[in-house]
């Protein structure tokens, strides 16, 4: 077993904080509205009807990419993602293929491919042989960064998507709360024993950091199970049954070129630079302190313990009241008394 050496890369989708959908002025709040009443001709795709880029979402995934020192987009554009399915009444999606927002990046030490944007699908519900569908939740901002594959545990799959939930939240740019479906991961795993890539197999749609790593272990484990009996892997997406504790076949793996993207032409097209808010300099102004760079002032203060400092770095409440004792007392070993 230990002759295998797992490769994994990670896509992330998370939804976005504004007030609006990503291209109509339907509000953003598809939870708090009964079924398929949040729509408009725009999200439903009637003839006749034009998107608008929402200018918050954007911002949103500038700010992210320069807290994760990443390259910022000169010029970007929209590409249609063409396939068929219930949730997406266009026939397509809006997304980005060839000139993503970001490109770049670290978090946790492990390298970022890109960030970029696209609209979220509706939401279905599975009741025994039927589907219904609530649109409520198509056109929401949606935000998919995707990892380079150099994570080799499920652990540190895990404690990535932790770390960029954190992020989201200091930022403001989304809840990400895995449980309402406002961020969902999806691993592409591997196994070999050399430096070359296995068949790869992506998991989609895990929606708890317990499923994350629970999967990701349980896929390692088949992989090499298969090829220890001599078996064949193949190129899939499998979904993940809570319940069973483990993964199951739902269909072949796409490539890029089976969405037959294309530049959107009702969208225009984006050259940042001459948008002055949205320029690098007046979003890096804008920027919390972010997690990161809050564990390093913590620990610099030379008496809190690790758990203390990931304690406060995770729980706002405590940051906030550890934040005001900090004011208050304007002295270290008053703080660290306090702290005590």
């Amino acid at each position: 077993m230990a002759e295998y050496r797992p490769t994994i890369g990670l896509e992330i989708h998370a939804e976005l904080h504004t007030r609006t959908k990503m291209f109509c002025a339907c509000l953003n709040d598809a939870d708090q509205k009964a079924p398929n009443t949040n729509i408009c001709p725009v999200c439903m795709a009637h003839p006749g009807s034009l998107p608008v880029i929402n200018k918050e979402a954007v911002k949103h995934v500038l700010r992210v990419g320069l807290a994760l020192g990443s390259t910022l987009a000169d010029y970007t554009e929209f590409d249609r993602k063409s396939y068929f399915y219930p949730d997406i009444p266009k026939g397509y999606q809006l997304s980005q293929f060839a000139f993503p927002l970001v490109s770049g990046g670290t978090l946790r030490n492990i390298e970022i491919t890109r960030i970029h944007l696209e609209e979220d699908t509706a939401r279905s519900q599975h009741e025994g042989d039927k589907s219904l569908v609530d649109y409520n939740r198509a056109g929401v901002p949606l935000m998919e960064l995707v990892t380079e594959p150099v994570i080799h545990t499920a652990e540190d799959a895990g404690n990535f998507a932790r770390e960029l939930q954190l992020l989201l939240r200091y930022l403001g740019a989304g809840e990400a709360n895995m449980e309402k479906g406002e961020m969902r991961v999806e691993a592409n795993i591997s196994v070999s024993k050399d430096d070359t890539l296995g068949t790869k197999v992506e998991v989609k749609n895990l929606n708890s950091f317990r499923s994350v790593e629970r999967a990701i272990a349980f896929e390692i484990a088949r992989h090499i199970e298969v090829l220890e009996k001599g078996g064949t892997l193949v190129q899939e997406t499998r979904g993940w049954n809570e319940n069973t504790q483990s993964t199951f076949s739902q269909r072949k793996k796409e490539s890029s070129h089976d969405y037959r993207y294309f530049p959107d032409p009702d969208l225009p097209k984006l050259r940042l630079s001459e948008i002055s808010e949205l320029s690098a300099e007046t979003l890096r102004a804008s920027l919390p302190e972010i997690p990161s760079q809050k564990r390093e002032r913590l620990a610099s203060l030379g008496f809190l313990q690790v758990q203390d400092i990931e304690q406060l770095v995770g729980d706002e409440r405590l940051t906030a009241l550890f934040g005001e004792m900090e004011k208050t007392l304007d002295k270290p070993e008053l703080i660290k008394i306090a702290a005590n």
